[in-house]
């Protein structure tokens, strides 16, 4: 397919944000943020409260949750014989001590050279260095280590937030269960354990996935042709009791609502080409853009994404190209907040 074709150019997916817009905090009330409702057959926009977002949902629909949790995955600490400062983030778990890790200034940091955190509660040495510039670490400490890195570990919050996070448990889902996640999936943000109640009395399931999120959701695309963009794999989980629930909603009629563009991959990525979800897990390096046939997947939840990212390309995939950025300048006209801790929009 032409590069110049209209969708498959990364430029296709500019809008301008005013850096104002970009949410550095989270709102008090997780349900109180603006919620924008995006008819996708007609393109029209209404204006909402997230809490109103159960008027939209009906009886027999099914609400896909992705439970992963996000992990205080960024370190502070020393390199032990020359005392220079190391950032490191946690990206992948490959062995029980063994992590894939993003290392800064990698320079400093080849194989073999050690880094104290925590005046030595944690230290890690560099075993492997990978073609990507990331790094292998293996860590040794005394103790359980989702304690010690409970501790001394930060929120890995994404580069576009530059304030400093008062309480972690704001960058977590209420329904969070599973650790893995170096960023969370932010849609699930806006929901209180009494709105799903409510949704639940309302005679919609729940259907619970997991995604573990990588970093490469924040990677910007840095080729002009959508089609050469190499997504980082992801690992999901799919249990039967979710599939269970998704296939019967589909069977019976109702529609298949994701919460976010994670668990929107983590179903497409396990489905088959007649629409039938099954269970298991693994690595998806699933990339959705316009031209895109959703297996499962009718309506989505979501947040507002960078201009030119990846995730603005799976929205479009579903809502079309047009309507999407469409809405999205009417979002900064009416003065939406963006990204990780921004509104919202219910793309039906």
């Amino acid at each position: 397919m032409d590069a110049n074709t209209v969708g498959l150019r990364t430029k296709d997916y500019w809008f301008d944000l005013p850096e104002s817009q970009i949410a550095q905090d989270p709102l008090a009330d997780r349900t109180g943020s603006k919620l924008m409702v995006l008819d996708k057959e007609e393109g029209t926009v209404s204006h909402h409260i997230f809490k109103d977002v159960i008027d939209f949902l009906n009886e027999g629909d099914c609400l896909v949750l992705n439970n992963t949790k996000v992990i205080p995955a960024r370190l502070y600490g020393v390199k032990k014989d020359t005392g220079a400062c190391i950032e490191i983030l946690l990206l992948k778990r490959l062995e029980a001590d063994v992590w894939e890790c993003l290392v800064k200034p990698g320079k400093k940091c080849r194989t073999g050279a050690v880094i104290d955190f925590g005046d030595g509660k944690l230290t890690g040495e560099i075993v492997a260095q990978q073609e990507d510039g990331n790094r292998q670490i293996r860590f040794f400490y005394e103790g359980i280590w989702e304690e010690i890195l409970d501790s001394l570990g930060e929120m890995p919050l994404p580069p576009y937030i530059t304030h400093k996070l008062k309480d972690k448990d704001r960058y977590q889902t209420v329904f969070a269960k599973y650790e893995g996640s170096a960023a969370a999936p932010t849609a699930g943000l806006h929901f209180t354990n009494e709105l799903l109640e409510k949704i639940q009395k309302k005679g919609i399931k729940l259907a619970f996935v997991t995604l573990h999120v990588g970093l490469g959701t924040f990677r910007p695309v840095k080729v002009d042709n959508v089609l050469e963009h190499q997504m980082h794999s992801e690992y999901y989980q799919v249990t039967k009791e979710a599939c269970d629930i998704i296939n019967e909603t589909k069977a019976n009629g109702g529609r298949v609502i994701c919460v976010g563009t994670t668990s929107t991959r983590t179903i497409e990525s396990a489905s088959d080409e007649n629409g039938i979800l099954h269970p298991g897990s693994g690595d998806t390096q699933i990339f959705i853009y316009p031209g895109y046939r959703f297996k499962i997947l009718d309506c989505l939840i979501t947040n507002f994404h960078l201009p030119e990212s990846t995730l603005l390309m799976l929205v479009s995939a579903l809502a079309g190209r047009e309507n999407v950025l469409a809405a999205y300048n009417e979002a900064v006209t009416s003065g939406y907040r963006f990204f990780s801790f921004g509104d919202a929009m219910f793309i039906k």
